[in-house]
């Protein structure tokens, strides 16, 4: 044999690989079939799940097609909710009337199903998706259902699914323009909080990316706190008015802390600070007290703090009461404001060690600088009520005070 030549051997057969030949794909058949189980069982869905489970039916690739028979009592044409050609049960969740005792043994069914075939939790998700991107189709007594199947499926926790196939799919312009989405997420809300707090469902919310734009469920006209009260208040879901009200409140003094900051950073005059806190208040109606807490906060965060040096910390506290002593004494205008600066003061020496010392030369700037009356310093060391620290700062302010009060016998 030539060295060149490649051997061989004679007699034997190359085998081809065979190709899967995959079946056509017949979801008619498929949903007939589903159809006629509801049909046998006269819409037991006890005896329906048990025919489900024992039948051959091919779940994972029509599964789409059986959610569709569930919830419509047949197949859809594909990408809408409009019934397509075929059988039809008289069972589903549209046909039911809008009940959540009529609807949630579906809901129970339906976990049944998943927990033997947890694969279909997608598939639910891909019809729910779509029937939500569709609830134009929708009568609005079949939209109510659809809601409080939703409420009922996130308030029994069906397998695995995520609030954001909900609330993502809602946001279709024309739907939210029609009203129709807020149509359908207070029915939502109202049935949920039936059985669940609302700590719940602000949970639910949070997970479907969803608890900062509630007011995107409006139609644009009516996206506005005023329209959002009016609204679930009628609705009696004052729990959530009062939710979102704290929530617009805390952004808006977010926004005014950050305004604050930066000025007190920039060292901007105090007479455009000032105006800047009247603007903020104006518009977010801040009580005063907050106002009063807020700019004592964004003061002492203004400072620049050393590590171990008490005297250091000292001076440049002292130093910021005195040179934004205007700005304190612009809104720390009552007896009651003033107390509520020295609660303040209070709270943050007994919280930061570093200040811990400093509670009385703080007071007796605050005073030097008239933003601290003498009557409130008192009233403080006599009959305050915070207890944080109390006995501490009480005894450190004593001198202070036995200098005030001598004075005031003086006079």
């Amino acid at each position: 044999m030539n060295s060149k030549e490649r051997p061989t051997l004679g007699g034997t057969r190359i085998k081809t690989r065979k190709r899967n030949i995959a079946a056509p794909l017949d979801p008619a058949a498929f949903a007939d079939a589903v159809v006629q189980i509801y049909l046998d069982n006269a819409g037991d869905l006890e005896l329906i799940a048990k025919s489900i489970e024992s039948s051959d039916l091919n779940f994972s690739r029509y599964g789409d097609t059986f959610f569709e028979v569930v919830f419509t009592g047949g197949r859809t044409q594909p990408g809408t909710t409009k019934p397509d050609e075929g059988d039809r049960h008289p069972y589903s969740i549209i046909e039911c009337e809008p009940k959540r005792d009529v609807i949630l043994p579906s809901v129970v069914y339906i976990q049944k199903i998943l927990r033997r075939r947890p694969f279909l939790i997608k598939n639910l998700e891909n019809v729910m998706r779509r029937f939500l991107q569709s609830l134009e189709l929708f009568e609005e007594n079949e939209s109510k259902k659809f809601a409080i199947f939703t409420a009922l499926a996130f308030s029994q926790k069906l397998s695995g699914l995520p609030p954001e196939t909900v609330f993502q799919p809602l946001l279709k312009d024309n739907l939210v323009a029609k009203g129709l989405v807020l149509s359908f997420i207070t029915d939502f809300f109202k049935e949920y909080l039936i059985d669940n707090s609302l700590d719940d469902l602000i949970a639910i919310l949070k997970r479907g990316k969803m608890e900062d734009k509630l007011l995107e469920f409006f139609p644009s006209a009516k996206r506005t706190p005023e329209a959002f009260s009016e609204h679930f208040t009628k609705e009696g879901l004052l729990p959530l008015v009062e939710y979102n009200d704290k929530k617009i409140f805390e952004v808006k003094l977010k926004e005014m802390k950050s305004a604050l900051t930066s000025q007190i950073a920039e060292e901007a005059d105090i007479s455009e600070v000032i105006e800047t806190v009247k603007q903020h208040v104006k518009e977010a109606k801040f009580p005063d007290t907050e106002v009063v807490r807020i700019l004592w906060d964004v003061l002492m965060d203004a400072v620049q703090w050393s590590g171990k040096n008490q005297q250091q910390n000292a001076n440049a506290a002292l130093r910021q009461v005195k040179a934004w002593a205007e700005l304190l004494n612009m809104f720390c205008t009552t007896g009651k404001l003033e107390l509520e600066l020295m609660y303040k003061v209070q709270v943050q020496c007994y919280e930061d060690t570093k200040l811990m010392k400093l509670f009385p030369e703080i007071v007796r700037s605050l005073y030097d600088q008239d933003v601290l009356t003498e009557d409130t310093i008192l009233h403080w060391f006599r009959k305050g009520t915070n207890p944080k620290g109390r006995q501490t700062f009480v005894k450190s302010l004593e001198p202070f005070v036995k200098w005030l009060e001598e004075a005031e016998e003086e006079e």
